[in-house]
């Protein structure tokens, strides 16, 4: 449904005008911004668990769009570059967006129904770039979900969607209410809790495999609050002598790495 457009004004763009002050304002509503060719690709892919309602591309990424098969009934709206960029609000050089619409957490024992082996708690993320990179992390390594707690940023924010190359598009998620803790809702569950800690009391090689385990990551700087840690085990990774931070979305690679290869080997 190729839909050539020429009014920046045309009601069907709503949804895509001044996408900048949209994400700061959260006044679209449930809708999400979705942008450039990675993410895309991964939106209109059949491992996506939103469906895109609809598409705004420049008038010289319309093979890039078809390449990708999208449903015969998404509605794909063909601007000239110029017009893009005034109803986007800036230049927007990759000219490829899409429109999603999110869906209610899932409660947190129907997103784990499946036991996943590994999956990430997160507590007190705040930066749209390291939660972008946590979840193209546990994406890239396979773990199961990823569980928030009510003080992280917004997955869906159109940053963190980008610099997760896809990925928070992909894997399952849900937010916890402001009274639940994500320790004691996975240990409630089962899981193994293991917070990343310089001082943790075991090395993450020495991870015991026996059931699912959950990565407990928190902010830069204050780190996991006392209550998440108090039942959580502490696990740290060796760094060089006189030196012991990693930015947290490193962490997360280096440690879901090691998690999913021993748990999925069993050793």
């Amino acid at each position: 449904m190729l839909i050539p457009v020429t009014d920046p004004k045309d009601p069907r763009l709503a949804p895509f005008m001044n996408v900048r002050d949209r994400d700061l304002q959260r006044s679209h509503g449930n809708a999400f911004i979705a942008e450039g060719e990675s993410v895309l690709a991964v939106f209109l892919s059949e491992g996506a668990r939103f469906r895109p309602e609809a598409l705004l591309i420049a008038d010289n990424r319309v093979e890039t769009a078809l390449a990708w098969s999208p449903p015969e009934d998404l509605p794909i709206f063909v601007a000239e570059q110029t017009l893009m960029d005034a109803v986007v609000g800036f230049p927007i050089h990759r000219g490829l967006l899409g429109l999603g619409r999110r869906m209610p957490s899932a409660p947190l024992a129907d997103l784990l129904a499946d036991r996943p082996r590994v999956v990430v708690g997160l507590v007190g993320i705040a930066n749209h770039d390291n939660m972008g990179g946590i979840f193209r992390n546990t994406a890239a390594f396979g773990a199961g979900a990823v569980v928030l707690d009510a003080t992280s940023c917004d997955p869906l924010y159109r940053k963190a969607i980008r610099v997760s190359v896809g990925g928070v598009l992909r894997v399952p998620f849900t937010r916890l209410d402001a009274d639940k803790g994500v320790t004691n809702a996975l240990t409630g569950l089962g899981y193994r809790v293991l917070a990343l800690s310089p001082r943790g009391a075991m090395r993450l090689d020495e991870v015991p495999t026996d059931r699912p385990v959950a990565l407990l990551l928190g902010t830069e700087g204050p780190g996991l609050p006392d209550a998440e840690m108090a039942g959580a085990e502490t696990v740290r990774i060796d760094m060089a002598g006189g030196f012991d931070s990693l930015n947290v979305a490193t962490t997360s690679g280096i440690a879901l790495y090691e998690l999913t290869r021993r748990m999925i080997a069993g050793h």
